[in-house]
């Protein structure tokens, strides 16, 4: 099993954004050592008192001048808000800084109106449908590897890049219709379990029964995917269920509409929250009935993960933590590695 994280760059209490980034490194700098695959950054907007994470393009470089060789990536860009040239560009440009590292994760994502608005070149079409996703990730692809036809008019465009190497397009969504998009592109798949988690083993066999290798040499001969999960692990199953309070908890807030009592941090508020510490994730997960958020010592965490994976059918977990205490995290990330045998890296 390959494990790989995805990074919010939440804001420590009292603590600053330049703060937030910092323990970003620091999490991206140890798993590579411990032996993660990939390392994205989230995209994320108005959220400020909780999560840092606003833009991807600009962590990446931060993040992989100050690492070697673990891969470092978008989880995700939002291309419902972007021009696919712009994010090519863009995406070009870093794997030029580091050619072969750099892995462009493509979804979409609608938050505050506000926001969304405020995103948006043409304000006055205040409503998108999401409607040209797949056509969005098509000119990515097309601008980064080439493929439009001779009387396109991007034909004659160029991507600044690497002369070697083009960043590894992932497709990332919730629900079977992203599953259907990335397998026609013939594009890996990154599933959001901690977004949606019920539709994850449908998503996968949508994904591949719409696979076509790519012609374009961007994609894949054979389908390949991801879980997302939102995971903590601890040196016990009932600290693991104790520390995922706080996950929990943010999430009733956000779907009761309580955000003005987020964020938060306090594992103790969590739990007054809640009324009680959660139960510990049970072993014996059933398809359709994934948990949003998923906790256990290492021996648990590590049944869980091989369920999840044998039911979804692939072999690399992407790890989100929403913990405040940046120790908390580091050391969930380091039980998780030891309890799958990651090979650490010198």
């Amino acid at each position: 099993m390959e494990l790989s994280i995805v990074d919010l760059a939440p804001m420590p209490e009292d603590g600053t954004t330049t703060e937030a980034f910092d323990h970003t490194v620091k999490r991206a700098q140890r798993a590579e050592q411990l032996g993660y695959s990939r390392f994205w950054v989230a995209e994320h907007h108005d959220f400020t008192d909780s999560v840092a994470s606003t833009t991807p393009e600009v962590v990446i470089p931060y993040v992989a001048a100050k690492t070697d060789e673990i891969r470092i990536g978008s989880g995700t860009v939002l291309l419902n808000h972007y021009s696919p040239y712009k994010v090519a560009e863009t995406f070009g440009v870093l794997d030029a800084l580091e050619p072969g590292r750099i892995d462009l994760g493509l979804g979409r994502a609608t938050g505050n109106p506000a926001s969304d608005l405020a995103l948006q070149p043409d304000r006055s079409q205040r409503r998108r449908t999401g409607d040209d996703q797949a056509e969005k990730i098509d000119e990515v692809v097309k601008h980064l590897y080439g493929g439009f036809d001779d009387d396109h008019p991007f034909r004659e465009l160029e991507i600044p890049r690497s002369g070697d190497s083009a960043p590894e397009i992932w497709v990332h969504g919730s629900s079977p219709a992203s599953a259907k998009i990335a397998g026609k592109l013939g594009l890996p798949y990154c599933f959001a379990a901690f977004i949606r988690p019920g539709p994850a083993v449908q998503a996968f066999d949508t994904y591949r029964e719409h696979f076509e290798p790519s012609p374009d040499g961007a994609g894949l001969e054979e389908p390949r995917g991801a879980i997302a999960v939102n995971l903590t692990c601890a040196e016990t199953d009932a600290e693991a269920a104790r520390l995922r309070a706080t996950a929990v908890a943010s999430s009733r807030l956000l779907r009761n509409g309580q955000v003005d009592r987020l964020p938060i941090r306090s594992v103790d508020r969590a739990i007054d929250v809640l009324g009680g510490v959660p139960e510990p994730t049970p072993t014996d997960i059933e398809p359709g009935d994934w948990p949003r958020h998923l906790s256990g010592g290492p021996e648990t965490a590590r049944e869980i993960l091989e369920e999840l994976t044998a039911q979804a059918g692939v072999d690399e977990v992407v790890i989100q933590s929403q913990h405040a205490d940046p120790e908390t995290t580091l050391r969930s990330h380091e039980l998780l590695a030891d309890a799958v045998g990651l090979e650490a890296r010198e």
